[in-house]
């Protein structure tokens, strides 16, 4: 859950790459399609994909891993990438966005993925959408797109009769839909934690909902940059998407719209729940308190009684009286009962006598 960035040096130039440390070589895989049929495989040199089209057959290329700068500076070159758009699909994170070159149309997308430890990690994902292919720069191999792959390879809608702007939309759609089931689990997980303070507030119910909260401000953090991401792809006027994509991409910005509302609700609830643990316990205490407090109120006279008898006085009254001993008892009994009866009236100690007699009007 780190947005660290490699920046370049201060005075580089525009296009600067810095490749991640540790990013796995770059793998190029080759999905050329057309109405009928559909043709993928994996390419090892990058000029195979400068060979002609024909008819109306499209390309996706889907780059898989940013170890190998060549490769990556290759693959520019023979797209006629803007350099500012190479140096944004390598140098990750990004945020969020849509942005339109000469000679293609540039968007970034960030995908939620939970670890297993219940980390959320967010990898970038770069598309370049040109007249007839479409590139993906992938940091490395994730699977986000093998549904999409499968619905390639059945010709299932109308995936391969439209463009690749169509395309595009299709995995920003799968994407996008990836944030829902891990918005809806951190919000299942609020309501099982509502009911554990409600019932039994304790530290590590704190620290869970903190846990949550850091989770929906990374959502929330990537999450608006991509529904105005998706906004910029339907309101720019751009020639590499039609409007009939125009159209699908208006349903995927309603799904991200209704999963930035869910995590912004969600959390509030994660604010409203650490706010109800923090007046639990604190009301908890206060009903500890108020009873150490009664309890010491009811036993200061009786102490003060028994402190004056104690004194080692010899001529003291009352002394030599033979029931003296049970007097005085009674008389402690006596103030302890009024004290509790008096506390008890005036509503410290259980309802009083008036709070009974409203509840009965009220009903």
């Amino acid at each position: 859950m780190t947005f660290q960035k490699l920046n370049p040096s201060a005075g580089s130039r525009p296009g600067t790459l810095m490749i991640p440390p540790g990013a796995p070589p770059t793998r190029i895989r080759l999905v050329r399609y057309w109405p009928e049929g559909i043709e993928e495989r994996e390419v090892e040199n990058p000029a195979e994909l400068g060979s002609p089209l024909s008819g109306e057959e499209k390309i996706w290329v889907d780059i898989q891993g940013l170890g190998t700068e060549a490769t990556l500076r290759q693959i520019a070159q023979i797209f006629g990438m803007n350099p500012l758009a190479l140096e944004d699909a390598v140098n990750t994170p990004q945020r969020a966005k849509s942005e339109l070159y000469e000679n293609h149309q540039l968007v970034i997308s960030r995908i939620p993925l939970l670890d297993e430890e219940g980390d959320l990690e967010v990898p970038q994902i770069c598309f370049i959408i040109g007249k007839n292919y479409l590139l993906t720069f992938q940091e490395r191999f994730f699977g986000f797109f093998d549904p999409v792959r499968e619905r390639l390879r059945t010709a299932l809608g109308p995936i391969r009769r439209m463009g690749p702007d169509y395309l595009a939309y299709a995995l920003i759609d799968t994407l996008v839909d990836r944030y829902y089931p891990i918005a809806e689990d951190l919000s299942h997980q609020l309501e099982e934690l509502e009911d554990d303070i409600i019932d039994d507030p304790r530290p590590d119910t704190l620290s869970e909902i903190h846990r949550i909260r850091r989770l929906l401000v990374v959502l929330r953090r990537v999450g608006r940059p991509q529904r105005e991401a998706v906004n910029a792809m339907i309101r720019d006027q751009t020639p590499y998407i039609s409007e009939s994509v125009r159209a699908f991409l208006r349903d995927t910005y309603d799904h991200i719209s209704q999963i930035t509302e869910l995590v912004d609700s969600t959390r509030e609830m994660a604010v409203g729940l650490s706010e109800i643990y923090l007046s639990n316990v604190s009301q908890k205490t206060n009903e500890v308190m108020k009873v150490l407090t009664l309890m010491a109120s009811i036993f200061i006279p009786l102490t003060f009684i028994a402190g004056i008898y104690g004194m080692n006085f010899e001529y003291m009254p009352e002394l030599a009286q033979r029931n003296g001993y049970f007097l005085v008892l009674i008389v402690m009994v006596a103030l302890g009962l009024g004290m509790i009866f008096l506390f008890r009236r005036r509503g410290w100690i259980g309802y009083s006598g008036r709070r009974r007699k409203r509840q009965r009007r009220n009903y």
